[in-house]
């Protein structure tokens, strides 16, 4: 949306920069990007529906979420996006069936009396806005916690990386690899894919057994 409905890549990319650098926290740096997006006089509604007419799913996705229904392995998309856009996108990529047996976990939207609106913050004294950790820390306190496999491929992904059992970190075109460039610099372990046809292999090689988690992350890239 930022992209092509509000101030542009150029500077979308200085604040996703910022926001690595520390410069500005991706609460703030945000928000500002998707003002540039209301501000352009863009309704919430017109924005879900260029949404859901641009979005294209990831190569390899309905694979991945096949074999993660057989094996019984719940997904559940963790996002500083807003429900009701990630829900829509959603339902129109895989049927609003197998939608609706993945939880969201993610800001909401505030569309006020003008027509205008602005994200709603699940965390909104965080510097993340929504501090993904909270997601993934309660199932560390469960008597039998489970194997947590994350995904991630930006900024918004940094408050998550260091609480994950195997993180995956999207290899973006252009260089927008900011969530790598993050982990190596707080030396994360990590694994690269390109997509989730990759990531395929590398996780039921984990759940059957044929590799370990810390095995997978020596190797570091998903094949």
């Amino acid at each position: 949306m930022t992209d092509e409905l509000g101030f542009g890549p150029e500077k979308r990319r200085q604040g996703n920069l910022d926001i690595l650098s520390g410069k500005v926290i991706f609460r703030d740096a945000f928000r500002e990007m998707l003002e540039s997006v209301s501000g352009n006089g863009h309704s919430f509604d017109f924005c879900k529906e260029e949404l859901k007419k641009n979005i294209t799913l990831d190569a390899g996705f309905k694979d991945f979420h096949r074999y993660c229904k057989e094996h019984d392995i719940p997904i559940v998309i963790i996002s500083s996006g807003m429900a009701p856009i990630i829900r829509a996108v959603l339902s129109n990529l895989i049927g609003e069936d197998d939608s609706k047996e993945i939880e969201i976990v993610s800001n909401d939207v505030d569309i006020h009396e003008d027509g205008t609106w602005s994200i709603k913050y699940r965390h909104p004294t965080s510097g993340f806005g929504h501090d993904k950790s909270q997601a993934i820390l309660p199932y560390r306190e469960l008597s039998d916690p489970p194997l947590i496999f994350f995904f991630g491929d930006g900024v918004s992904d940094m408050s998550a990386a260091r609480h994950a059992d195997v993180l995956f970190v999207k290899e973006k075109p252009g260089g927008d690899n900011d969530l790598a460039a993050y982990c190596n610099r707080e030396n994360i372990p990590h694994i690269i894919f390109e997509d989730f046809s990759h990531a395929l292999k590398t996780v039921s090689a984990i759940v059957e057994g044929k590799t370990s988690p810390k095995d997978a992350l020596a190797v570091g890239k998903a094949q």
